[in-house]
């Protein structure tokens, strides 16, 4: 007689040497009854509460094939803990002649053998519903300590084999430090994602990194401390990965970009997209046109938060290209200056020399594959051998060859660059044309963070020095004309009323025309007036 075994361990406190012992007992079944094993199905950490598990079925499937006479288990509860699915099972092998065998449980063939199964199914279903109920309990006692429940784990953190609590993985940790950092300084999600896939970095769950990874993460409240499991939540119950600060900007940043318009979408491109925000309520500003008397459409920043009547009362809007190339200005004035250039490339010449998280990661991923395999060879070795053992094998194998040459890479694609290549590198922003916009647009993705804009000054916040540094502009409106207070965009009224647009106030509209067309910003004089009336705090 041909028969194949079959093993599985539930999540309750049950390992891999549990399939061991099964397979052990029942290989020792078939060599007294002289049974021939031609094969193993193992399902791992499932329940048999319920029949989707995947070697089962495989199992179930492969007994049409008539490859085999019998199903050996260790006993009834491994294949089954319902009765109504074990019935049916057990009568889909029937139909393919296929007989079940308890290597532990002697069961006849007769009406006394019927009983005894069905009284044992019972029991199985019964004890199975009694350790939900245990294990349940067992689960929020482990959660009132702040323990951990098994499941998926959050990047970034390990649980201690000891006492089961969270503790920041030293591999990981930094990596969860650098997406968050990344992301709060105005990085996008994209660009963070093909990085970390480039380095040849993966999540615990998964093959490579997702913006739909990285949206969970960074949403994620344990990296501040937060325990939660079902309704039992407890600050400070594990140890926190990222301060607050940043895990609080990271949520409004996230919150605003949720409702930030889409700039590929937009005919006119709005540089300040998701880096402007409104000084009186804090919301996000967005973009939006308007169209004068004569059919010119004129483009502005206005809060969203006044635009859908949420609160706020600020109800001026700001003309895009006047705050784009003000806040350009400032830039280049404020930042592009030799003092703060040369600040800015001693930090950066720092962080080079700053531990390398990548490497350390690939390595630990190295381990654990070469673990898999040692584990997968030792099964080979006892006689385990079947279809999906070699060709997981394989799979680990070449994951083993890839991550050895990712770190390599890692290892050697770390250039060093000196401070002077970074202080030319920085410089060349100070020669562009000011009124160009891709130039516009180098300088305020490169090096502005945010900007805050009040009735009479502006706060901006820069990419340096390893955070943000602000700038408070008092006298905006002195320097650069009235523009902050009064200029508005042109309102479209009710046809009935017969006034379609409203009017500009003449001087403040001649001020503006001065300001973005004949005066030479870029003159050097105009440049040295600047400074002297901008007053930085």
């Amino acid at each position: 007689m041909n028969a194949v075994i079959y093993a599985r361990y539930s999540s309750d406190n049950q390992r891999e040497e549990s399939i061991d012992g099964q397979i052990r007992e029942c290989t020792d079944y078939a060599r007294r009854e002289n049974i021939k094993i031609v094969g193993t199905y193992i399902d791992r950490a499932l329940s048999a509460r319920t029949a989707d598990r995947p070697d089962f079925q495989r199992m179930i499937h492969d007994s049409e094939k008539k490859l085999f006479d019998a199903v050996i288990v260790w006993k009834l509860d491994r294949f089954s803990r319902d009765r109504y699915d074990s019935a049916f099972y057990k009568r889909q092998l029937r139909k393919n002649g296929v007989k079940l065998i308890s290597a532990t449980e002697a069961i006849s063939d007769g009406p006394e053998g019927i009983i005894l199964e069905a009284l044992l199914e019972g029991m199985n279903e019964y004890y199975s519903a009694e350790l939900s109920v245990k294990i349940k309990r067992g689960h929020k006692e482990n959660a009132l300590k702040c323990m951990s429940n098994g499941g998926q784990l959050a990047y970034g953190y390990r649980v201690n084999p000891e006492t089961r609590l969270f503790e920041p993985d030293p591999v990981t940790a930094p990596i969860v430090k650098e997406i968050f950092a990344r992301y709060a300084n105005g990085d996008q999600m994209k660009n963070i994602v093909s990085d970390l896939n480039a380095r040849g970095l993966k999540p615990y769950y998964s093959d490579q990194f997702y913006v739909s990874t990285l949206g969970v993460m960074l949403k994620n409240r344990k990296y501040i401390g937060e325990y939660r499991y079902g309704e039992v939540v407890i600050p400070d119950g594990v140890p926190a990965i990222i301060d607050e600060e940043i895990f609080e900007k990271v949520q409004r940043r996230l919150a605003m970009n949720k409702k930030a318009p889409a700039k590929g979408k937009a005919i006119e491109e709005y540089l300040l997209s998701t880096k402007l925000y409104c000084g009186v309520c804090g919301g996000l500003m967005v973009g939006e046109s308007g169209r004068s008397r004569n059919g010119s459409v004129h483009f502005y920043y206005k809060c969203g938060n006044a635009k859908r009547r949420k609160g706020c009362k600020r109800r001026k809007a700001i003309r895009k290209h006047w705050i784009e190339k003000l806040v350009v200005i400032f830039t280049v004035n404020n930042v592009l200056q030799d003092d703060v250039i040369d600040r800015i490339a001693d930090a950066m010449t720092a962080m080079q020399y700053q531990e390398d998280t990548t490497v350390p990661a690939l390595k630990a991923q190295l381990k654990e594959c070469e673990k898999g395999i040692a584990n997968l060879v030792n099964a080979i070795q006892a006689g385990i051998l079947t279809a999906s053992t070699k060709e997981r094998l394989e799979q680990l194998e070449k994951e083993r060859e890839a991550l050895t040459i990712n770190i390599a890479q890692a290892q050697l694609a770390r250039p060093k660059y000196t401070k002077e290549q970074i202080v030319d590198w920085i410089s060349q922003f100070k020669y562009g044309n000011i009124n160009d916009p891709a130039y516009q647009k180098q300088i305020i993705e490169t090096f502005v963070n945010s900007v805050y804009l009040y009735e009479d000054h502006l706060i901006l916040n820069y990419n340096y020095k390893n955070g943000t540094e602000t700038f408070s502009l008092d006298e905006v409106n002195e320097a650069f004309g009235s523009d902050l207070k009064n200029f508005a965009p042109p309102k479209t009224t009710s046809p009935k009323s017969g006034v379609v647009f409203c009017y500009f106030r003449m001087f403040e509209t001649f001020l503006g025309f001065l300001i973005n067309v004949f005066l030479p910003i870029s003159c050097p004089a105009f440049l040295c007036y600047n400074r002297e009336k901008i007053r930085i705090r």
